[in-house]
């Protein structure tokens, strides 16, 4: 029995060290695994029902994910979005609603964007998705939510009869989603109950509300009905009508729903010149710009460019380079930003180009004054002498580069900007190109009055900006 002790006592002490070391390698093995962390934006990313939408994620550190697991899943780490394993998409595991319907963005891959885009957003695609990226032995995942949101109908008003003593008026709209609360007001703008409200969905999940209300004689004859964002709290600009006394007659009821629904039929061919005038004015303004505005002819000044920077020949577009180039470090290159300026620039007069948008990355597009910062971090507003819009491929947003950033209100960027910069007024437009719709505007006075040049910054690879004829 004590040889039999003896030898346990050796064991023991001699397994001691080998866990000890064992521990130590692991722990060590752990360390020299955990290389990243996995980020996503810290808000909701909001998309539009029917359109395409692209859910951020990367590492941080940079760093290729070409040959890690990408996982992309709902509320269960089996419920998958999307899987990409050993250089390669799998399918076999994927929820039938996404089928054909995913796709990672590899364009990045090779520098940490695991970045997964979901074509022809539905309703039910709303909700939580979790980024999970694993290594070896080593995982980290980001959690990020989805809101969907649909803009159907505006407010349709009728007459739908008699009832009550009163004229039953109804508001009706359809395709909306999330479910919109309808609102009645009176003239003091103080809130109405409806006598009546039905809720359905369609086959797509959108939203189908019809509210009503019965007017009696000399109370609540001045309506309106809006609708309210279920997300954002925000009212739909409303639908307003007044119906007066004449129309409630004590003898039969059908000469007055006949009498109101021509006044509503009134008000409504009324109300549709006023917005083809309107439309027409718009255009016109349109035409007004063009006149105004000298089309100028830009190129791009390669003894300006950030070395990360790759110009095609000619210096008509620009884009983000994987390696940065050997070039000389002369005081007009950027070195920080990734940036470059256009050759040449205005003192005066009217100018106007257009820059066409390729890819999803981060991108921006405006002037700078000649004097602009080239070493260092500069500050990308009017108070580092910058004055343009960009998209925040991470962050999901249209902003203009203000101090602090001015969101601008569109869900994705326009795919082709035009500049127009007035040297005499001191001041930069942004124009959609496309619909000719405006996008944001520098005041007068705020461009100083010194040599100003087209300026472009690009940070990610799969994006390009290209100077259009």
């Amino acid at each position: 029995m004590k040889g039999l002790s003896i030898c346990h006592s050796s064991t023991a002490s001699s397994s001691l060290p080998g866990f000890i070391i064992f521990f130590i390698t692991f722990c060590v093995h752990k360390l020299e695994s955990a290389r990243f962390t996995v980020i996503g934006p810290d808000h909701p990313v909001t998309a539009i029902v029917g359109e395409d939408i692209v859910l951020p994620c990367h590492l941080f550190p940079r760093m290729s994910a070409e040959n890690m697991e990408v996982r992309w899943f709902r509320s269960e780490f089996t419920s998958v979005v999307h899987l990409y394993q050993h250089g390669k998409d799998e399918y076999g595991q994927q929820m039938p609603e996404y089928h054909e319907r995913t796709e990672l963005l590899k364009a990045g891959i090779m520098v940490g964007n695991v970045a997964l885009g979901i074509v022809n957003v539905r309703p039910s695609d709303e909700g939580q998705y979790h980024c999970f990226v694993q290594d070896g032995i080593f995982n980290e995942e980001a959690v990020l939510e989805l809101k969907v949101e649909a803009s159907g109908s505006a407010p349709q008003i009728s007459v739908e009869g008699y009832q009550d003593g009163g004229i039953r008026i109804v508001c009706q709209l359809a395709g909306w989603y999330p479910e919109p609360e309808v609102l009645w007001r009176d003239r003091r703008g103080q809130l109405l109950s409806p006598s009546t409200e039905t809720k359905s969905q369609d086959g797509r999940g959108l939203f189908e509300i019809k509210s009503s209300i019965i007017i009696t004689e000399n109370s609540n004859q001045n309506l309106a009905c809006s609708i309210r964002n279920a997300y954002f709290s925000l009212e739909e600009e409303p639908s307003t009508f007044y119906i007066s006394d004449f129309f409630f007659p004590r003898m039969s009821p059908w000469p007055v729903v006949w009498s109101v629904t021509l006044v509503i039929s009134l008000v409504f061919v009324s109300l549709t010149l006023f917005l083809l005038k309107l439309r027409g004015k718009h255009l016109n303004t349109i035409k007004w710009r063009r006149s105004l505005s000298d089309v100028a002819n830009v190129t791009l000044d390669p003894d300006t460019a950030h070395p990360y920077l790759v110009l095609s020949e000619g210096g008509k577009s620009v884009r983000w380079g994987d390696i940065e180039e050997d070039l000389p470090g002369n005081p007009e290159r950027f070195d920080y930003w990734e940036c470059v300026l256009g050759c040449g620039g205005f003192t005066a007069g009217r100018h106007c180009w257009e820059v066409e948008v390729g890819g999803e990355g981060y991108w921006a597009v405006g002037v700078a004054r000649e004097s602009v910062g080239r070493k260092g971090d500069i500050s990308r507003s009017p108070e580092g002498g910058i004055w343009a819009v960009g998209w925040d491929w991470w962050e999901g947003q249209f902003r203009a580069l203000t101090s602090p950033v001015t969101l601008l209100p569109r869900r994705r960027a326009p795919s082709r900007i035009r500049v127009c910069l007035d040297c005499d007024r001191g001041q930069v437009t942004f124009i959609d190109a496309g619909d000719e719709a405006p996008i944001f505007t520098f005041p007068p006075g705020s461009v100083p009055g010194e040599r100003i040049r087209p300026w472009l910054g690009v940070w990610d690879t799969d994006t390009w900006l290209r100077l259009c004829p």
